[in-house]
């Protein structure tokens, strides 16, 4: 039997939940499918539960630099079964409090994987399902390097349910996965190094931001290496020996775990997108600048089933919502990406929004560059801070604002006031002329525009 719907959702995280709320409130007919949890990598295996470990790290770190403050105190030790406790209560209940929320809106939700059988049609375990128009929302998954042993690498998720620490932790990556877990990892315990195929870590973010949180990583004694070949991971005993090649020497090293922190990609190679004329390439579907397919009008692509948009829940809800417009009241909106702000959860955490150096050139711009290293501040002695970084493109022009790269000094808050004024075109004089409640790290903001 054939169940039609007028929108079809693949996926039932941010993007998807966006999607599928624009037609339910349009009066239309909407049916979600979901092959895992329902509610998605965010809520479930990514941004909440990670910012539980984040946030302890955080403590530890305030503590360690207790003295600084006049501060006194013993010995600190992180019970990290009982953390690990703690981040799981945080996911409990969470798909049936999606689920709930679907059903109690009129949709229908479909658990198990679809595949397409034509251009607007999926089955799901033998079960058809159509519609006059379908959002592709299924998420990503951890990327697969192809490297001997790769299966023996543990995830994200993994992490997320490790009920003991490991002594000796290798990330084969240096992604945001890497960075943010080797900032906890470390501060409770562990020894942990970093294998980067690359120059450096996070290569798509400002490098000179990334080289304060590099360094500042490694005087916590993470282990950051670059420009390594790493050739195999093979079990020993208990442990595992992962084969490099750095600086043009073989090693071994030996640890507890070894990491997948090579990032992640689209989901959808299950979906035999062929059947459903959908183009792709590698696993990248092709749409056009209002995420339609360009093989298949009725197919709208979301969230991070998309290859080339930034992979953040906030994201993936905004593209979601864009594809759910598109696909139901025929509308022509794209997203824009030139203000979206984004940040790295380690602790003390970088953030940026707009356009780097490098993309300034290469969009053609030659901005006013401001640089400031902010350690010695008023505002950064007061908290005893060991990093305090940031980088403000200007344009001489307009006296707008480009983009802005931070790390430390709440790079993760004081980012949006940047995002704010790039939104809403402030200038930079503008922004240095306003009040700011005194003493606070935005307060600062006056002196970096």
């Amino acid at each position: 039997m054939t169940q039609h719907s007028d929108l079809l959702v693949l996926g039932t995280g941010n993007a998807g939940m966006a999607a599928a709320g624009v037609a339910q409130r349009a009066g239309k007919s909407v049916t979600l499918v979901e092959s895992g949890d329902v509610g998605g990598t965010c809520a479930i295996r990514g941004c909440v539960p990670k910012k539980v470990l984040v946030a302890a790290a955080a403590n530890l770190d305030a503590i360690a630099r207790a003295s600084d403050h006049a501060i006194s105190v013993g010995e600190v030790t992180l019970d990290w079964p009982a953390l690990i406790k703690r981040e799981r209560t945080f996911v409990e209940g969470v798909p049936d409090m999606f689920r709930s929320s679907i059903t109690n809106r009129g949709m229908t939700l479909v658990s198990g994987k679809a595949v397409f059988t034509g251009p607007n049609a999926v089955s799901v375990d033998g079960e058809t399902y159509t519609a006059d128009k379908i959002v592709i929302a299924t998420g990503s998954k951890p990327a697969q390097l192809p490297i001997e042993g790769w299966a023996l690498t543990a995830t994200s998720d993994d992490l997320l349910t490790l009920e003991n620490l490991p002594e000796e932790v290798v990330f084969v990556g240096g992604g945001v996965i890497a960075l943010e877990f080797a900032h906890v990892m470390v501060r409770a315990g562990a020894k942990v190094t970093i294998l980067e195929a690359a120059p450096r870590v996070l290569p798509r973010l400002d490098p000179d931001m990334v080289d304060t949180l590099v360094e500042y990583t490694r005087s916590l004694g993470v282990a950051i290496h670059t420009g390594v070949s790493v050739k195999a991971i093979r079990e020993d005993g208990a442990r595992r020996a992962v084969e490099v090649v750095l600086e043009g020497e073989t090693l071994s090293l030996s640890a507890d775990l070894v990491v997948n922190g090579a990032g992640r990609r689209p989901a959808v190679e299950d979906l035999d997108l062929q059947a459903g004329d959908i183009r792709s390439d590698r696993g990248h579907i092709e749409v056009d600048v209002n995420l339609r397919s360009l093989s298949n009008p009725s197919v709208y692509v979301a969230g991070d089933a998309l290859a080339a948009s930034p992979q953040l829940s906030p994201v993936a809800s905004y593209e979601g919502r864009i594809a759910g417009e598109n696909a139901i009241n025929d509308a022509r909106e794209s997203p824009d990406y030139s203000s979206i702000p984004s940040a790295v959860y380690t602790v003390p955490a970088i953030a940026s929004v707009g356009l780097d150096e490098a993309g300034a050139e290469a969009a053609g711009l030659e901005p006013v560059v401001k640089v400031n290293d902010m350690r010695d501040w008023r505002s950064a002695k007061t908290y005893a801070e060991q990093v305090a970084f940031a980088k403000v493109l200007i344009d001489p022009e307009t006296d707008r604002i480009l983009g802005a790269h931070l790390a430390g000094h709440g790079a993760e808050e004081v980012i949006h006031l940047f995002t704010l004024a790039m939104k809403t075109q402030l200038t930079a004089s503008e922004l240095a002329t306003m009040t700011y409640a005194y003493p606070t790290f935005s307060s600062d903001l006056k002196f970096l525009v």
